[in-house]
């Protein structure tokens, strides 16, 4: 390897003195950092686990070097100072490469100062879903053992964060479950569903399983599982049909598996910019949409959960409480996130029937739009809009009033209120 030509004029004097000594045969080559890529198997292979561990680095993000059971991780780069992720994938059905993991270990490495090391288990991840569940357990005890070898280096149990993808998600509980608990943090990105709904706590991801654990759910009624699995557990845009993914089956392999990788694509933007990605506890999506669950004091006491890598997911409370779900809205395209605002309507007179009205916001060529409905012989309506810019940005908002008998085409009905708006959450601790 050459000399930096960067260093200017030094350079050409560098490069000749370089080929002079290499000449002589007595100098030793430049050591050439070798990088190792994700196995490909095949629906004949997906039976072997052959778990390979692919460690990233500050230095070089883009180079995974393959820790080998006589290497010594610290001469690959690994700094025992430094916090260590294990990102996991889940079932590869073709036994290909996750799509996503470049640029999820290159924004995990840009977000945080910290050793990641990927977990390629490709081929045992692949053919018959079921033949990848009963990996799980081999996965577990392989990455303990692992992880053992860590700690021996000085590396703290607290120290250790692991993301597991679907079924990846379970196997990051196992590997808690064999440490009693005591790791740092576990994230589930949409933990699989099927064979796991059912499943006791020492087969799945629970709370039990790291000192915080989290789960992001987008795919509840298909792949993902439906219940509370951690901590804290987001439900994104209620946990099921996520904006932007295709509601047709003729959309074929995307509309299987679009609303299961949000998840993870949420997580990216949550890791690449710093808009809000926060959460409100409530006991269902329906309430929420409905505007009864505006700020975090039960339980959080006022500090919302938000995703990303926040400590504890912002969550300043101890102990902590366990399967608490928690909403919130999202744009269809990155990065996702939006700025929740409660929107209420109140009636001069009285009416005799339901009165629904589409409240809808503009900033920058960007709207959003809710209906609140008041119901009859009542005065109040409420509920939540989401939209990308903070409620300082809106340049106008539009109040239409949406006529119950659509038959005819006039109606000269006239409704007279009062509008009202605030930014969620209603009450922030964190706000002078």
């Amino acid at each position: 390897m050459a000399p930096d030509p960067r260093e200017g004029c030094f350079w050409s004097w560098g490069l000749l003195l370089w080929l002079s000594v290499g000449s002589t045969g007595d100098a030793p080559p430049t050591p050439q950092t070798k990088c190792t890529d994700f196995q490909n198997a095949n629906l004949l292979q997906g039976t072997n686990l052959k778990a390979h561990f692919l460690l990233f680095t500050p230095s070089d993000p883009l180079c995974g070097q393959l820790v080998e059971e006589s290497s010594d991780i610290r001469n690959l780069g690994f700094n025992a100072t430094l916090g260590t992720k294990l990102v996991i994938h889940g079932f590869r059905a073709l036994g290909t490469k996750p799509s996503w993991i470049d640029k999820f270990i290159s924004a995990l490495l840009q977000a945080a100062d910290a050793n990641v090391i990927a977990v390629d288990w490709v081929y045992g991840s692949t053919g018959v879903y079921f033949s990848a569940v009963e990996n799980v357990v081999k996965l577990g005890l392989e990455i303990s053992r692992f992880l053992r070898k860590l700690l021996v280096l000085g590396v703290s149990e607290s120290s250790i964060h692991i993301i597991g993808v679907s079924l990846g998600a379970h196997v990051g509980g196992m590997v808690g479950h064999f440490y009693k608990g005591q790791l740092g943090q576990i994230t589930g990105l949409d933990p699989a569903g099927p064979e796991y709904t059912r499943a006791s706590l020492e087969e799945r991801l629970d709370p039990g399983d790291a000192l915080f654990v989290e789960a992001i759910h987008t795919d509840t009624d298909n792949l993902g599982i439906r219940i509370p699995v951690g901590h804290v557990d987001y439900y994104i845009n209620g946990g099921q049909d996520q904006p932007g993914c295709p509601t047709s089956i003729s959309a074929g392999y995307s509309y299987l598996i679009c609303d299961h990788m949000r998840a993870v694509h949420i997580y990216i933007s949550a890791l690449e910019n710093s808009c809000p990605l926060m959460a409100f506890p409530c006991t269902s999506y329906k309430v929420f949409l409905a505007g009864h669950c505006l700020d975090c004091f039960n339980p959080f006491l006022l500090s919302c959960p938000r995703i990303g890598l926040v400590e504890q997911g912002g969550v300043k409370i101890e102990p902590l409480p366990k399967e608490v779900k928690v909403y919130l809205l999202t744009t269809s395209t990155a990065p996702y996130c939006v700025h929740h605002s409660l929107v209420e309507f109140y009636l001069l007179k009285l009416r005799n029937q339901d009165t629904c009205i589409t409240v809808t916001f503009l900033s920058s060529s960007v709207t959003s739009s809710v209906t609140i409905t008041i119901p009859r012989q009542q005065r109040h309506g409420k509920g939540i809009i989401a939209h990308p810019s903070p409620q300082c940005q809106i340049n106008q908002v539009k109040l239409k009033f949406q006529p119950s008998n659509r038959v005819w085409k006039k109606d000269r009905t006239i409704v007279i209120g009062m509008f009202c708006t605030a930014p969620l959450p209603v009450h922030d601790k964190n706000l002078p």
